[in-house]
């Protein structure tokens, strides 16, 4: 018997709407593109024959779609995710998933009330070497893990402060909301759940009203680490 191939919708066709889709094996079909602008939708939506919309609630209506791909602005992210689940879909939800725990207990509460699978797009838990790592601390070989010491980031590019993601609107946040939780899921990965939590994020060098730097010190109950930092001015 053939595994089962599902119908993909993909909300969002930008960058990251686009590697998405690029990277669906065999269990997936892509079915049904929608983004704002009509032209980049149709433009990915050509590569497997799927139908294209400018209209995100047109797609969620057809029954072919059963998973839907969340990768819009920050600002659309759970209300998009909310009306997918309301329609019975399962979803990827591009981190952070929200701009904030309000934003995003609706969501939850819905999927748990409605039995459908969210599962945000924590990438970097894929990548060989950590999958490795992982690989070596579960076997015991190395002892228990005492601390994680991690830097992500990038140093930005002429114009960054310009972009949506120094608006806080719709960003919900700068760094920390962009890159921070990259860091956080793969120390929870590693360490499981944290108790305390410290940390701060400031402005260092971009002229924009959101933070370009966060750091985080976590701890969980057996004293366990994570020294995080994340950045846009490295």
């Amino acid at each position: 018997m053939r595994n089962k191939s599902f119908g993909i919708g993909i909300i969002g066709c930008g960058l990251i709407g686009q590697k998405r889709a690029k990277s669906l094996g065999e269990g997936g079909r892509l079915v049904a593109c929608a983004d704002i602008d009509k032209k980049r939708a149709k433009s990915l939506a050509d590569t497997t024959n799927a139908t294209a919309f400018d209209d995100w609630q047109e797609l969620l209506k057809l029954p072919e779609v059963e998973l839907v791909f969340v990768a819009t602005l920050h600002d659309s992210l759970a209300e998009i995710t909310l009306a997918a689940i309301e329609a019975g879909k399962h979803i990827l939800v591009e981190k952070p998933a929200a701009r904030n725990t309000k934003e995003l207990e609706p969501v939850i509460l819905a999927a748990k009330q409605k039995s459908v699978k969210i599962h945000v797009g924590f990438n970097h838990r894929y990548h060989r070497s950590l999958r490795k790592a992982r690989e070596l601390i579960d076997s015991g070989e190395l002892g228990e893990l005492m601390f994680i010491r991690a830097r992500y980031g990038h140093g930005g590019r002429l114009g960054y402060d310009k972009e949506w993601r120094a608006n806080p609107e719709l960003s919900g946040g700068g760094e920390l909301i962009d890159q921070g939780p990259h860091l956080i899921d793969l120390s929870r990965w590693f360490f499981g759940d944290f108790q305390e939590v410290q940390g701060f994020a400031q402005t260092c060098y971009w002229d924009m009203p959101v933070d370009d730097n966060g750091f985080m010190l976590l701890k969980t109950s057996k004293k366990q680490t994570a020294f995080l930092h994340v950045s846009c001015s490295e």
